[in-house]
């Protein structure tokens, strides 16, 4: 199943939850194969599938937003029940994503930003969507793709000076020539 991992990172990303994840890449494939026929041939088929998932989510939550919340007993019961090993098996994807890629200054960072900036900076600069596709997969403007990717760059950076100065990484940008010491 090609994208399966990509897929699986953007509905952990919409979803926070593996189980919602691995729902999401289900049910897109399942909506990609029964409307296959509304694949234009020749076009994105990962923006395609990204754009499926992104409505499932939407209309996943639209549903449950609308119906009252719902306890299991049992399951609240075997949560107190149960000793605390499942605390300490917590599993966060996106520490792997993000594993030997960057710091967790960056990683921090990105989580910081508002979801519109972050999940313009994951189909972009982690997925390596196009702004043409990233507009389609969200449905806005193509300007709104480029102005909330450039002010979510603008954030991180200024979030980030202080850890590049620290790691070594020189603005030369804001420095004249006339400045520098000879």
């Amino acid at each position: 199943m090609p994208h399966v991992e990509a897929l699986h990172t953007f509905g952990y990303h919409l979803s926070y939850n593996e189980e919602d994840a691995a729902d999401l890449v289900q049910e897109t494939y399942l909506k990609a194969f029964k409307f296959i026929d509304k694949f234009e041939e020749g076009t994105n088929a990962k923006a395609w599938l990204f754009k499926i998932m992104k409505n499932a989510y939407i209309n996943d939550y639209r549903k449950r937003t609308k119906r009252p919340t719902q306890v299991d007993y049992e399951e609240l019961e075997a949560y107190h029940d149960g000793d605390d090993a499942q605390l300490s098996s917590y599993y966060d994807l996106r520490e792997d994503l993000f594993e030997k890629v960057m710091g967790d200054e960056v990683t921090f960072a990105i989580n910081a930003l508002p979801e519109d900036f972050k999940t313009v900076i994951f189909l972009s600069d982690i997925e390596e969507f196009s702004y043409e596709e990233i507009s389609k997969i969200l449905d806005i403007p193509i300007g709104t793709v480029r102005s909330r990717l450039f002010r979510a760059r603008n954030v991180l950076k200024n979030i980030l000076k202080n850890y590049a100065a620290k790691m070594g990484y020189k603005d030369h940008r804001s420095h004249s020539e006339d400045t520098e010491p000879a």
